[in-house]
């Protein structure tokens, strides 16, 4: 590779890395989650697990991060912990949440798969471990019906995604490409302009006309359904058998070695989470939003949350052959160079939880640990 082009890709996964991180900078890593009437109460007589005062757990306040929201909401993940007091913090950038586990302060955290793959090559396959899944699906481009009415509009328009580098902007790259139309990743210029923008300000960057659409997860989505926004695309139509992960449970490599029953009873509590949700799904969006609302300080209004809940899948699968594709479209867009995943999936723990519950094994795609 040239060194020109090798400088270019490594300047553009630090901005990447780099530019979330200044937006949390008044607040650390997350945003400590309230006391907010959840179930986190210690049954009488529960003990430690592992000999843990605390397991700290992070997540983002998006409801691709279901399994999470739900879990705190409900108290399973305190309930399977026992006394081990589960802490939580809320991100909103993956980097951020990459930080906080590589400094120690979050253990195990809801993440999605481009800053998995990320963290995991930054650090030579030492920081992390992708451990279990949690959703696929909940990502869609939305478009102002006034200037775009068909995919072949879209070349010329401003379209935003969360921010450089991140999982939707990878995909919608990749779909630019497959379009043969041309775009400098790192700018986001060319035959459509790549607008980088945060999730919570962009439904104002689309009212004010300076975004013609978005290429975003929910429920930034149906956010701007409710401005007037239409669905042109749904990213699950691209992907076989219309799965591909969007959020993967991780565990720092040091938590996982010295901590394994801990980290099995946060697995537990995560598929215990999901047959909740299969089974109670209105209750379950209901417990979802007021998470949200608790960690945000705003419910979503049913004009959004519903649309929002039925586009995500729930699953304990982390689809892994669909992070080595994501992974492959990141390196075709220029963001990343060839990526060494050996080793980014242990999935030992899961699938003795999901054994002991009557559920069939899940696979790594060639990827886990050996």
């Amino acid at each position: 590779m040239p060194a020109k082009r090798s400088s270019l890709i490594r300047r553009g996964l630090a901005v990447a890395a780099a530019l979330p991180l200044l937006t949390l900078a008044a607040c650390g890593y997350g945003s400590q989650a309230k006391d907010d009437g959840s179930d986190q109460k210690v049954a009488a007589g529960a003990r430690k697990t592992d000999g843990l005062d605390s397991v700290k757990i992070g997540y983002f306040g998006n409801l691709t991060h279901a399994t999470a929201l739900v879990g705190v909401r409900k108290g399973f993940f305190q309930k399977s912990l026992g006394a081990t007091r589960a802490k939580y913090q809320v991100f909103n950038a993956g980097p951020s949440e990459i930080e906080a586990l590589n400094s120690g302060s979050i253990d195990i955290g809801w993440l999605g798969p481009s800053p998995a793959i990320n963290g995991y090559t930054k650090s030579d396959g030492k920081s992390l471990r992708i451990i279990g899944g949690s959703a696929s699906g909940g990502v869609k481009l939305v478009v102002n019906p006034q200037k775009i009415k068909s995919l072949a509009d879209v070349k010329g328009k401003k379209i935003a995604t969360p921010q450089l580098g991140n999982t939707q902007d990878v995909a919608f790259l990749n779909w630019i490409a497959e379009r043969g139309w041309k775009v400098d990743a790192l700018s986001g210029k060319g035959d459509v302009s790549v607008v980088r923008t945060d999730n919570k300000v962009t439904p104002d960057a689309y009212r004010s006309g300076s975004i013609d659409g978005a290429w975003v997860p929910e429920p930034t989505a149906s956010k701007l359904v409710a401005e007037g926004a239409k669905v042109l695309l749904d990213e699950s139509s691209l992907w076989p058998d219309r799965k591909f992960v969007i959020t993967n449970i991780i565990v720092s490599q040091k938590f996982l070695k010295e901590h394994p029953a801990a980290v099995e009873a946060v697995l537990r509590a995560s598929v215990e989470t999901n047959k909740w949700i299969d089974a109670n799904p209105d209750a379950a969006k209901e417990a979802a939003n007021r998470q949200l609302e608790a960690d945000s300080g705003k419910a979503l209004p049913a004009n959004v949350l519903d649309p929002a809940w039925k586009s995500i899948q729930i699953t304990d699968d982390p689809l892994a052959a669909t992070l080595d594709t994501e992974a492959r479209h990141a390196v075709k867009a220029g963001l990343l160079k060839d990526p060494k995943l050996d080793g980014i999936y242990d999935l030992t723990l899961l699938n003795k939880v999901l054994k002991a519950e009557g559920e069939p094994a899940v696979a790594d795609a060639g990827l886990g640990v050996k």
